[in-house]
């Protein structure tokens, strides 16, 4: 009995002595985190990388964090989701829908996603040239549209709006990024791009540099058709004149809000730690220094849009501020 009691009772007191010999912390792998962002040339990305530089991050020795590149707010869903990423951007419409099963042919549900926190309003903007005779969405009938990437947020919300006015199927669809869009555009491939991003985007300021360019303003017929009875995550929003050279009025379109999520088993220190650096007030000058947009960023907006279950981390996070 005492020679099979030896081997358990060695093994455990051996352990004893490796770990008073060697803290716990000696045998830790550090994690690293993935960031989804988006396609180049769009805010998505831009979020991503703005993060992974952060020097506070940076300095994170228990763990890291790494952005990476997908096609967008549908991608990212999906990829958060499963665990394939850590974070993502993420738009709340479709956060909302992938919750319920009800996003476009795909009746899965995302429930291992979870709000995090509000990073800006990204509104639809759609690029035509000046004299080209198109003034309104249903003068795009038969044009060649860049639709944004598949599997993007942009393309989604592009098909979404379109097939409500009933055009879907009457535009000639592209299917491309931001910056392929734009230099389609310039080449006379394209009468036409969409996106959905903050502003100024760098590829429709691309896109004015060798072109003379008109935003179309899509709130009327937002209005006219319902919209936003049908769908209510998207708000009206004005792009002020100036914004794009050459566009000298404000034009008027909507947008949804463009999110932080994370996947439910990123550990709630991790994701606190994370709002703790990005949302204090060095974290905020230096997301403003990487693109002005982000300047919509702060506590008092932390929560604005999400209108999803949050990560217990961040609750813990947006309720020590008093904004939850």
């Amino acid at each position: 009995m005492n020679k099979k009691l030896s081997l358990p009772v060695i093994s455990i007191v051996s352990l004893v002595c490796v770990s008073l010999l060697f803290p716990l912390d000696a045998f830790a792998v550090k994690k690293r985190f993935v960031f989804g962002g988006g396609p180049a040339g769009g805010t998505f990305q831009v979020v991503a990388n703005a993060i992974q530089v952060y020097k506070p991050v940076k300095n994170i020795k228990e763990f890291t964090v790494r952005a990476q590149s997908s096609a967008g707010s549908i991608e990212n869903l999906r990829r958060v989701n499963s665990g394939k990423s850590d974070f993502g951007v993420v738009y709340s419409g479709h956060l909302y829908q992938g919750r319920k099963g009800k996003l476009k042919n795909d009746p899965r549900k995302y429930e291992n996603a979870l709000a995090v926190a509000y990073f800006y309003g990204a509104p639809a903007q759609l690029v035509v040239r000046k004299a080209s005779g198109i003034s309104g969405v249903k003068d795009l009938q038969g044009k060649k549209v860049g639709v944004g990437n598949a599997g993007s947020g942009a393309f989604a919300n592009c098909e979404l709006f379109f097939s409500h006015l009933g055009m879907w199927k009457n535009i000639e669809r592209n299917a491309m990024g931001y910056n392929d869009a734009a230099a389609a555009f310039g080449n006379r491939q394209l009468d036409a791009f969409w996106l959905f991003t903050a502003f100024p985007s760098g590829a429709v300021i691309m896109a004015s540099q060798t072109n003379n360019i008109d935003l179309l303003s899509l709130e009327a017929a937002a209005l006219n058709s319902g919209f936003y009875e049908k769908y209510p995550y998207f708000t009206k929003v004005t792009i002020p004149g100036g914004t794009y050279r050459g566009v000298s009025e404000d034009r008027h379109s909507f947008q949804d809000s463009a999110l932080w999520v994370a996947n439910a088993d990123v550990p709630d220190d991790v994701v606190y730690r994370m709002l703790s650096l990005i949302y204090s007030k060095e974290g905020l000058a230096h997301m403003v220094s990487q693109k002005k947009t982000f300047k919509e960023m702060s506590i008092e907006n932390g929560v604005n849009g999400i209108v999803t279950p949050m990560h217990p981390g961040a609750v813990k996070f947006w309720k020590e501020q008093g904004v939850l």
